[in-house]
């Protein structure tokens, strides 16, 4: 998968390739490099902080990849309101960079994926949202006592708090939680099953472990989710 993937980039534009790249080597291509924020600094610097539900996904794709449109996603809980009664949000993205914002579109028979986003307004549009540089959310799984909790190991955003040592087994009810085997490279699938946070299951594998939201949320203090607004 890999392999295929460091082959299609060698196929894309000079832009999109240098991002590839990056990806696959750990690199910022020519984005300028971020430093990890904890929870509790992401949350101030976001306008909206809730956990969401993908519901759909509007995007132009380039050779295969999303690179400008907008996602809509339903709050399920919020945190850090923007304005009062908002229940769905457009969240818009362009280009392809480190951290960016893009959401997989669920298919008719599946629910969306759960995350823990962090969203600012948009400076040309305050009707949507866009993504932090540091990124713009975390995958969440449901537990099988039908509790909330972040997917380990982390993906999508750089975290400063240290999280490993709240990392918890679980036995997730979440269909999300199972992945192909070609899903992630073979050099990451061995250093998550060396690790524990991946097992064999009914011929893929899955995710073993999570950081409880309410514990994770505890790490957020009250003075970052005050609201920007004044209603």
């Amino acid at each position: 998968m890999r392999v295929l993937f460091l082959l299609l980039c060698s196929l894309l534009t000079t832009s999109i390739a240098d991002h590839c790249f990056a990806q696959t080597s750990g690199g910022k291509s020519r984005e300028q490099a971020v430093s990890p924020l904890t929870l509790s600094a992401l949350a101030a610097k976001a306008d909206l902080v809730a956990v969401a539900q993908v519901k759909d996904t509007d995007y132009v794709f380039t050779r295969s990849f999303p690179s400008e449109g907008s996602a809509f996603l339903q709050l399920l809980i919020t945190y850090k309101k923007n304005k009062p009664g908002e229940e769905i949000v457009e969240v818009y993205e362009k280009g392809l960079h480190p951290h960016e914002c893009y959401f997989e579109n669920p298919t008719v028979l599946e629910e969306g994926r759960r995350f823990l986003v962090f969203f600012r307004l948009d400076e040309q549009d305050p009707e949507i949202y866009r993504g932090l540089p540091e990124g713009c959310a975390l995958e969440i799984l449901v537990t099988g006592d039908n509790r909330y909790a972040l997917r380990f190991p982390l993906k999508g955003m750089d975290i400063a708090d240290e999280l490993e040592q709240l990392a918890t087994e679980y036995d997730f009810r979440d269909s999300y939680a199972v992945f192909d085997d070609d899903s992630i490279s073979p050099s990451e699938r061995e250093e998550l099953l060396d690790r524990g946070l991946i097992k064999p299951y009914q011929g893929k594998f899955k995710y073993t472990h999570g950081i409880d939201l309410t514990t994770a949320r505890n790490l957020i203090s009250a003075e970052a989710l005050k609201s920007k607004r004044n209603w």
